[in-house]
């Protein structure tokens, strides 16, 4: 399973459902879900289902809400293919010929299978049985009220945010703490007040890190490819540039100061307790996941 994906469980009548959460969204796995009917062939039931020509409107009607680049042409195409006897449809097939969202299809031996929206879960749930659709909903409402579950995602998120331990720091970034401003930095003038905190903090403007690092720079930016503790000090430059400026204090010595403050500030937080406890609550947290997700 990809690093940036969680998995979860909810279990209905003994019968385990995967979850996965893929860019902060939620899927239900339908080939858990169709089980139910078919143990040893889940694939069946799912198709069997996709036949009607109710299921293909549903499925159109939800991709055209949510999805922008849901190719309409294709799915009048199979609703009005949809009910007959020679009508046949496949998750792979839909993903592929709609460019549909709402179902995925993931291969692998312990990750793999077809996974749906909610939406999309709860009405194959209700095919296969309104009792048992009734379960699914009340074991995922209350997965998703889970203090666990939630700072499962709430820890997701933060590694999603700061890319620690698993994006390699560019050189430029990462032989540094907080650099010394050189005598030209400190003279120059900056167009952007971005760029200001970017010195500060990494001594480079957005710019120059582009232009030194153009791979990693299709993909975001200096601030997305730092760590948490460096974006801490960031949030906390911010604020008090902020007040500098609302003080009239010229840039040159803003930056200066803002220099100056980063260092102070890394130094402190790098033996800080709470940033200790926070490291050692996410290895934790990674460990948990890795021995869940094997």
């Amino acid at each position: 399973m990809n690093k940036n994906n969680i998995k979860t469980q909810i279990v209905v009548n003994d019968q385990k459902i995967n979850v996965l959460i893929i860019d902060n969204k939620e899927y239900i796995s339908l080939t858990d879900l169709a089980r139910y009917a078919d143990d040893e062939e889940p694939r069946l039931p799912i198709r069997d289902w996709m036949r009607s020509k109710e299921v293909i409107s549903y499925l159109g009607l939800w991709e055209s809400i949510n999805n922008e680049n849901f190719k309409g042409g294709e799915f009048d195409t199979f609703k009005n293919e949809a009910g007959s006897n020679k009508f046949k449809m496949s998750p792979q097939k839909w993903i592929r010929e709609t460019n549909a969202i709402g179902i995925i299809s993931k291969s692998g031996r312990y990750d793999g299978g077809t996974f749906a929206h909610p939406d999309i879960a709860f009405e194959f749930a209700s095919w296969l049985s309104p009792e048992f659709k009734l379960y699914v909903i009340q074991e995922f409402q209350r997965l998703k009220k889970n203090e666990a579950y939630q700072n499962k995602i709430d820890w997701h998120a933060n590694r999603v945010l700061s890319k620690v331990n698993y994006v390699v720091h560019t050189d430029a970034i990462k032989n540094i703490i907080v650099p010394t401003l050189t005598d030209k930095q400190k003279k120059f003038v900056y167009a952007e007040e971005a760029d200001v905190l970017n010195v500060a903090l990494f001594g480079m403007t957005a710019k120059e890190w582009r232009e030194n690092n153009t791979e990693l720079a299709n993909k975001g930016n200096i601030r997305d490819y730092t760590d948490l503790l460096h974006l801490v000090v960031l949030n906390n430059l911010e604020n008090i540039n902020a007040e500098l400026i609302e003080m009239k204090v010229p840039q040159t010595e803003r930056l200066i100061r803002l220099n100056n403050i980063a260092r102070k500030q890394m130094e402190l937080l790098k033996g800080n307790k709470s940033f200790n406890n926070l490291k050692y609550i996410e290895n934790k947290v990674n460990t948990k996941n890795l021995i869940t997700n094997k």
